[in-house]
């Protein structure tokens, strides 16, 4: 008989408008090849001002010369992973989105994975605006997410209670971007490469 594989458990401080972290969720799944991999994503709004409707993303800010470094890493790391992305010239506000998926946890793992990943594939890869609730129903539906639990993630205050605990444990962790994984008492910034998650899982399994 094969033996077990060792349960893993990471936390991933995350939002579905970063792009970073559709590439850093890839790679983080792909240790389910190796390990009982067990989740917490944690989600963290990035721009909690940005409306509903979405805005061009040059309204963020960011110097042109340092935007264009972070797309062209982007591109290559999606390269990598097989992934096809639009471009990253619109954002939204994520908080429903990020609200939908902690209560679509209460559904179970295999329909909370269905609508992680077309939230992702939705915003980057289809160019839709998972800020409008009538697109984040549509997901929902396509994903096997009840309609009731729909507006149970928008009305019920223990899902908002959730992520603002988010926001305090990230502060604690001084945690200051997304993607970020904590394993254990490690923690990794960025959509760093598949082979680092797995050396921080395999130092966290072998000392457990």
């Amino acid at each position: 008989m094969e033996d077990a594989k060792p349960e893993l458990r990471v936390s991933v401080y995350s939002d579905y408008i970063c792009p970073f972290c559709y590439i850093g969720s890839r790679r983080l799944l792909k240790l389910r090849d190796e390990f009982d991999l067990r989740v917490n994503w944690c989600g963290l709004e990035i721009h909690p001002d940005t409306p509903a409707e979405g805005m061009p993303i040059t309204r963020l800010g960011y110097p042109p010369a340092q935007w264009q470094q972070m797309m062209d890493a982007l591109r290559q790391m999606a390269e990598q992973e097989g992934l096809q992305l639009q471009a990253h010239d619109f954002t939204t506000n994520s908080r429903k989105a990020l609200l939908l998926a902690e209560a679509a946890k209460e559904a179970g793992r295999e329909t909370f994975y269905a609508l992680h990943e077309r939230l992702f594939a939705a915003f980057f890869s289809d160019g839709l605006n998972i800020g409008d609730e009538a697109v984040l129903r549509q997901l929902a539906a396509e994903t096997g997410v009840s309609p009731a639990l729909v507006q149970e993630a928008w009305q019920n205050q223990r899902y908002a209670a959730r992520m603002d605990l988010n926001l305090r444990h990230a502060a604690e962790l001084h945690i200051r971007g997304t993607p970020t994984y904590v394993f254990g008492q490690q923690l990794l910034a960025g959509a760093v490469a598949t082979a680092q998650l797995r050396e921080a899982a395999r130092t966290l399994t072998a000392a457990s």
